[in-house]
């Protein structure tokens, strides 16, 4: 079977990445049924520890708690039996307090502090002009409260990431960056980053990057038909092999906003353009600005083939040159402007190796830990070892549903179209032969070399790319719809006026 027609979990997704995430600490506390109390030095990570029944109560106890309305105590908690001597009279002592209550979770004020000056560093890395603090401290407030929301969506559905996911991703951007790990760590250091903040916020950004995958990429299908149609349009075949560096600020609309809402992010949209056209910088507009997932990297987009961009962005980049900014376009989910950094056009005759390749894929849950998973793993390649058909495990065992009732074959692919860890082991491997369990944002595989070819897939890039570019344009609408619904969804309230 080709790989082309595989719904196959590991095929490399583009969706949106977030790198704008630091450290999340929450202010330690805990809900009892007499005694609420606060201990300002009691463990780095807050979690209830007795559900509250109600988002009502929730509130209650949070405003609180901001309001300082908590003295310290001794104990957590007081048998009814027992008597407790009053502590000597003292002045109230001012603690940290709550801005914003998310489900069942809150963001104090010193995690935003915090959160602003690992930006504000960020930002001087990136050589991009920081807002002034108040703008900067509501726009992250924002980007903090969806990304908890998301957090907390994959601690439900049991997404782990262990140290050594960790560690391979900062190899990873060591590397990227042309240093080792520990100049990266020096350089890191020099900026005044903490390098163990900087660690959770890689592993907050794996556990992001796999919940979206879960989410977004792996059900999102692009149809035979699509592809059909994409390669017979003329202007589709002409923008083929055209990519556009650009930046991008969007101001939302939510899908049940009225005409006074419509018209007020259309006045906002159009001053930020007016700003922009008298010289205004656009990357600290976006920062200061943007509602898109890009926001805090200056509305980067990086390059984006043509046909991974809505029509109304092509539209208007056809008639940019390089440096221009568009005027105002509106689209279904908002207002956009965009800046035409570069553009490159790549089309060429090509010739690689492919590699006819099978896997079974476990995915750790929370009913199946990532050990079990190994093991189980280990036990399917030992019976493989001994005779048993690989097809016919991977039918009765891997959970990629896209390759299962094939045996797990993903036929001929091509070098760059599977996730790098996978593809990694895979190009180690010789025909006939079995790789260990191998870790990627998937799950857990084992995987089989069938055979390699040398092949001219000029043809087979462009459907490659047609689907690739579809598959990725339809993944930037459903991620925009995805946090816009979760956001709905969620009990969040801002509990300071002044930060909403």
């Amino acid at each position: 079977m080709g790989c082309g027609k595989a719904n196959a979990d590991l095929f490399e997704r583009h969706v949106p990445k977030r790198t704008d995430a630091l450290e999340s600490r929450y202010l330690p506390y805990e809900f009892c049924w007499r005694v609420r109390v606060i201990l300002a030095s009691f463990q780095p990570r807050f979690r209830a520890m007795q559900p509250v029944s109600t988002n009502r109560n929730m509130n209650l106890a949070a405003k609180s708690i901001a309001a300082g309305w908590i003295l310290p105590v001794l104990a957590l908690l007081v048998p009814t039996t027992l008597t407790v001597a009053a502590p000597e009279r003292s002045s109230p002592r001012e603690i940290d307090h709550i801005i914003v209550i998310v489900n069942q979770d809150v963001i104090t004020d010193s995690e935003l502090s915090h959160r602003l000056d690992d930006t504000k560093k960020q930002l001087a890395l990136e050589k991009i002009k920081t807002p002034p603090d108040p703008v900067l401290r509501k726009q992250l407030l924002e980007r903090m409260v969806l990304e908890r929301l998301q957090l907390q969506l994959a601690a439900q559905l049991g997404i782990r990431v262990s140290d050594t996911d960790v560690d391979q991703a900062i190899e990873s951007i060591a590397r990227s960056n042309n240093l080792s790990v520990e100049a990266f760590r020096d350089t890191l250091k020099k900026s005044g980053i903490d390098a163990a903040s900087h660690r959770e916020q890689i592993r907050e950004q794996i556990m992001l990057q796999q919940l979206q995958d879960r989410e977004i990429a792996n059900r999102i299908n692009v149809t035979q038909t699509e592809i059909n149609n994409f390669l017979e349009n003329p202007q589709s075949q002409a923008d083929m092999g055209v990519s556009y560096e650009l930046a991008h600020i969007l101001i939302g609309i939510p899908e049940t906003a009225s005409p006074e809402a419509i018209q007020a992010a259309k006045k906002r949209v159009e001053d930020i353009h007016r700003q922009l056209k008298a010289g205004g910088n656009f990357e600290q507009m976006a920062v200061s600005y943007s509602q898109g997932a890009d926001a805090l990297r200056g509305g980067n987009l990086g390059w984006r083939q043509a046909g991974e961009l809505p029509e109304l962005f092509i539209g208007a980049l056809k008639n940019m040159a390089r440096g221009e900014i568009s005027d105002v376009l509106r689209g279904p989910n908002g207002f956009h402007i965009l800046k035409l950094n570069d553009q490159r056009g790549d089309t060429h005759t090509e010739s690689v190796t492919q590699t006819h390749v099978r896997h079974i894929l476990l995915r750790p849950s929370e009913i199946q830990s990532l050990d079990e998973a190994r093991n189980k793993l280990l036990a399917l390649r030992e019976r493989i070892e001994n005779g048993d058909d690989f097809a016919a495990l991977a039918r009765a065992h891997s959970e990629d549903t896209g390759t299962a009732a094939n045996g797990g074959d993903l036929g001929w692919v091509n070098p760059g179209q599977l996730v790098p860890p996978f593809e990694k082991a895979m190009n180690a491997l010789s025909p006939n032969k079995l790789s260990q369990p191998v870790r990627t944002s998937f799950g857990l595989h084992i995987i089989e070399v069938l055979d390699r070819r040398r092949q001219d897939i000029t043809q087979q890039r462009q459907v490659s790319n047609a689907r690739q570019q579809i598959h990725k344009r339809k993944a930037d609408e459903r991620f925009e719809q995805w946090v816009r619904q979760l956001r709905d969804e969620a009990y969040v309230e801002y509990v300071q006026e002044d930060v909403n």
